[in-house]
């Protein structure tokens, strides 16, 4: 008969078990925090506000929109986050300038407490010469007051703040109604239907329209594209493919230029530049042409196709001035 373990053993191997279970626990826990400290809590703190405004665009543009109603909602969000982004610069601004006074009214609190046991020693005399002061009507018109001769343009004021922000404001609306104007102007457009050769029309657009609206215009135009995509039309100005989403007003609000003369002129003169003086061109332009866009794949690699290359707003063309 094989003997037990000792009674007196019991309660130290029940505690000992117990011991170890806590070990064990702590050191889990233990784990878990480091876990959850190496994890990056800070990455959905940084999403840009161009990111916000494309997935409210995308839930407020669900299954088939037009373009201009897609134009028109991105508007809108731009302007409201514009908005947004005023009044939260105003308000932290604001706060900014509470904090600072409430700063220096606390320090003057503190610098009033500390001078107060140094004063009384000197508070009857102090006194006296107050009632002194008081019953001289001379004392009274000796008390400080503002210079009316120092400028204080500089230091920060609320009221005169709140009415700059009014103003620009209102500036900034003007502006937008201006710019909206010119986006309604008429404008003639020439171009040239370009298969080889070169069949030239004309047709009427506004300044604001995109290129894709231009094309799906001049579709109606010629026969030959009346059943094609604009996605497979393509307009080339002065040796540049300008991309759809462009519209007249990007270029002429900007005098943008191309490889061989202006992107903001689209009424077509006759090419009589003079050749003497290399820097200087007339006041003319090209007529854009309207390319299909299987046929640019197959001539890519001849002249004119050759030239062509796509517009980039952020690249120099060269100097442009008129003669």
């Amino acid at each position: 008969m094989v003997a037990g373990p000792p009674e007196e053993s019991l309660p130290t191997l029940f505690y000992t078990k117990q011991r170890e279970r806590e070990a064990a626990e702590h050191q889990r826990q233990k784990e878990a925090l480091l876990k959850d400290s190496q994890k990056d809590h800070t990455a959905s703190r940084f999403t840009t506000v161009a990111e916000a405004i494309d997935e409210r665009l995308k839930t407020s543009t669900i299954g088939l929109v037009t373009l201009e109603d897609f134009q028109k909602t991105r508007d809108e969000l731009e302007e409201e986050q514009r908005r947004i982004s005023a009044k939260t610069a105003a308000e932290r601004l604001q706060n900014a300038k509470k904090a600072k006074r409430d700063k220096k009214k606390e320090r003057a609190k503190l610098s009033f407490a500390m001078d107060e046991e140094e004063d009384e020693g000197a508070s009857s005399a102090g006194d006296k010469r107050s009632r002194e002061a008081l019953e001289d009507p001379a004392a009274k018109k000796k008390k400080l007051s503002k210079n009316p001769d120092v400028d204080t343009s500089f230091l920060p004021d609320r009221v005169r703040e709140a009415k700059e922000m009014e103003e620009r404001e209102e500036l900034r609306k003007v502006w937008l109604e201006e710019q909206g104007r010119i986006k309604d102007e008429d404008i003639e457009i020439t171009y040239s239907y370009w298969d080889g050769s070169g069949h030239r029309k004309v047709v009427d657009c506004k300044k604001g329209d995109s290129i894709a609206a231009f094309l799906g215009k001049c579709r109606t135009q010629i026969p030959e594209l009346r059943g094609m995509s604009i996605d497979n039309l393509m307009y080339i100005k002065e040796d540049l493919i300008i991309p759809h989403h462009y519209t007249f007003y990007d270029f002429i609000i900007n005098k943008a230029r191309g490889k061989s003369g202006p992107l903001f002129n689209f009424d077509v003169h006759d090419d009589v530049r003079l050749l003497a003086d290399a820097t200087k061109e007339k006041d003319e332009s090209h007529a854009g042409k309207v390319v299909e866009r299987s046929w640019y794949n197959r001539h890519k690699h001849i002249f004119p196709a050759s030239r062509w290359e796509v517009y980039d707003p952020d690249k120099d063309y060269g100097t442009y001035k008129i003669a």
